[in-house]
């Protein structure tokens, strides 16, 4: 009989795994588990593979299955029993790979051919590919130590080799964007306007004078409560600060620069976050601004179109140019390598570009 055990995930939401244990004079001869979202559906499961195992040849169909299983079990199986909550964006990318025909083949089955076939069918960029195959690499690297499936690491890093070489993968380019005082005064006047008509609309003025100074990610900036904030010393706590190895559970302290601060001081305290607005929200605000004022057009490349996220590069950038050594800002950004600190600074003077900026009077004002 096969039992159904609720769990908690971090995020707050339940998951059910679903197990059978199949015994033959009190041996375990067969064992098997699955994670659904919904209990109905683990059930579901249970009933189904239950009668499937009851006939002829069906365990022993299922021991080859439970030592050579498919890519999606495997994936599934990394999915349910990885302690570490897996980070929304590698969960997408993870179930998309089980939608290809890749998927439904046995790990001892797979080829670098296979692998280069897959990836070049995905219809996206160099750099997208990339990351399908940076998280498919995360399962042969468990896959074969763990559990012992024959998952070969040298056929992934066989197919890695061929797929960049071919141009079909490549690492995402180091943007140089930043924003000029101009562009930046056109876009604070028109937000200014719109907050005057539509004042219930989100503060975008203060959030992109914000996004400078604190060198935030949108989606960070959006999960700052009043309780990360520790105003005598000048920080905050970024929980689940965006890192290669993990970003769940990842919080981090970070400086902010005097501007920043004074930002946060004149905000109204009207939700348990600081800044009670929706990532999507905000970027999509500051992409159709650009287009409308002419900062971004349809036939520019995308190394000449600005993002919300340049923002970010600004800041960084800023720091250096009013004085910051890298310790001092990587403290702020909260980058742990030059290598990776150095991508976000395109440095373009000496000084402060902002001494006297009159937006940043204008947002810090209680």
């Amino acid at each position: 009989m096969g039992t159904i055990v609720e769990r908690q995930r971090k995020n707050g939401g339940k998951a059910f795994m679903a197990k059978i244990v199949l015994k033959q004079k009190g041996e375990v001869i067969h064992r098997e588990t699955q994670t659904f979202d919904r209990r109905p559906a683990a059930a579901a499961w249970i009933a189904r593979r239950e009668d499937e195992l009851s006939k002829p040849g069906a365990i022993e169909r299922a021991k080859v299955a439970e030592n050579d299983p498919t890519l999606a079990a495997v994936i599934d199986r990394y999915t349910a029993e990885s302690v570490t909550e897996i980070n929304p964006s590698k969960a997408s990318t993870l179930s998309i790979i089980k939608t290809y025909g890749i998927a439904d083949k046995r790990c001892s089955h797979i080829a670098a051919s296979d692998i280069t076939e897959f990836i070049k069918s995905i219809p996206w960029t160099p750099q997208t590919r990339m990351n399908y195959v940076t998280h498919l690499s995360t399962i042969y690297s468990v896959a074969r130590p763990m559990w012992g499936y024959p998952l070969d690491p040298i056929v992934i890093r066989e197919a890695k080799t061929v797929l960049r070489r071919m141009g079909i993968i490549s690492s995402s380019k180091d943007r140089d964007r930043r924003p000029t005082l101009n562009e930046l005064d056109r876009l604070m006047n028109h937000f200014d306007e719109r907050q005057t008509r539509s004042p219930w609309a989100a503060p975008m003025c203060r959030l992109i004078a914000f996004a400078i100074f604190s060198t935030r990610r949108q989606d960070e900036i959006c999960r700052i409560t009043w309780a990360d904030l520790d105003e005598d010393n000048s920080r905050i706590l970024v929980r689940d600060m965006k890192n290669p190895g993990q970003t769940v559970g990842n919080d981090v302290w970070c400086d902010l620069p005097a501007p920043a601060l004074r930002i946060i001081q004149a905000t109204p305290r009207t939700d348990e976050r600081i800044f009670p607005y929706t990532a999507g929200a905000i970027g999509a605000a500051f992409t159709e601004a650009c287009a409308l004022l002419g900062i971004t057009t349809e036939d520019m490349p995308d190394s000449e179109r600005l993002h919300f996220h340049d923002l970010r590069h600004e800041g960084t950038s800023w720091l250096f140019e009013t004085g910051y050594n890298i310790p001092h800002a990587a403290a702020v950004t909260g980058h742990r390598t030059w290598t990776s600190l150095k991508r976000y600074t395109q440095l373009r003077q000496r000084g402060d570009k902002f001494a006297g900026w009159k937006w940043l009077d204008a947002v810090t004002v209680v």
